[in-house]
């Protein structure tokens, strides 16, 4: 039988035939140079890896440097309430609460103000208004201001048989007065409450001016029903044509103008109330 191999017998030719391999490496043969291997190239590449390493490590540490700063300015933009305590919460939303109750009761107190006023200026307007309308009617029921509106125009011609006395024309605007006339003028006189009628040698007279025939009386209010009153049989208009013989016509119109006016009177102890 062979005999086994002994691991050390082994292990010294693996040594000698490695001494061999090295110095035929070594050998020149003149034909090709000697390759000698370059360890520099292996340095070369360890000193690149490592400036790799280093630049990415500098780079991981500038990014979590940015990352750093980013959430540390986001925490700083954040709202200060995170970092209060919950006593001083509480008391932000006491003062908050507080400033609520304020305002909330300043703009009732405002509401109350600006009602106060529009209801004042709809009262100061509705006060004005009722004066100006006052003031109107009072200007029409002293003659002091023109007036127009529907109603009647009445023509009393001179009498064939005698002249119109002051007692019978007199009547006569009492008679529309009485059926509701407003506004009454005869010729160019503005009857008034204190207009009066005298009879004159030269004719009538009606508040010291001579009234001419024929006599013209304008009267505003309800057409028909001033009418009614002067042509009722047995009135006043058929007294001036049966006694006096006086023709009178009587003419309802839609707008009847009263320009003629009276001039304030001038009271000697009497003084008018603003």
């Amino acid at each position: 039988m062979a005999r086994r191999r002994q691991p050390q017998d082994v292990l010294t030719k693996m040594h000698i035939q490695h001494a061999q391999d090295k110095a035929n490496d070594s050998t020149d043969t003149g034909s090709f140079p000697v390759v000698r291997k370059r360890r520099s190239r292996k340095r070369s590449l360890n000193a690149n890896a490592t400036r790799m390493r280093l630049l990415t490590s500098a780079l991981i540490t500038v990014m979590c440097a940015l990352l750093a700063f980013g959430y540390m300015v986001q925490i700083n933009t954040k709202s200060n309430y995170e970092t209060m305590s919950e006593d001083e919460l509480v008391s932000l939303i006491s003062q908050t609460s507080t400033q609520v109750q304020n305002l909330e009761q300043r703009k009732s107190e405002l509401t109350s103000q600006l009602d106060s006023l529009q209801a004042t200026a709809d009262k100061q307007a509705a006060a004005e208004k009722i004066a100006k309308q006052n003031e109107e009617t009072n200007g029409i029921l002293s003659g002091r201001l023109p007036a127009k509106g529907q109603g009647v125009v009445i023509r009393i011609t001179r009498g064939s048989k005698a002249d119109v006395d002051a007692s019978t024309m007199f009547t006569l605007l009492e008679e529309l007065r009485n059926a509701g006339a407003e506004v009454i003028a005869i010729n160019s006189v503005r009857v008034i409450t204190s207009t009066y009628i005298s009879d004159t040698d030269e004719g009538l007279v009606c508040d010291g001016v001579a009234l001419d025939t024929p006599y013209t009386i304008k009267a505003i209010g309800d057409p028909q029903a001033l009418a009614n009153a002067v042509n009722i049989a047995g009135g006043v208009g058929s007294r001036l044509k049966v006694k006096f013989g006086a023709n009178v016509t009587v003419t309802t119109e839609t707008t009847v103008r009263i320009t003629e006016v009276r001039e304030p009177q001038q009271y000697q102890y009497a003084q008018t109330v603003e």
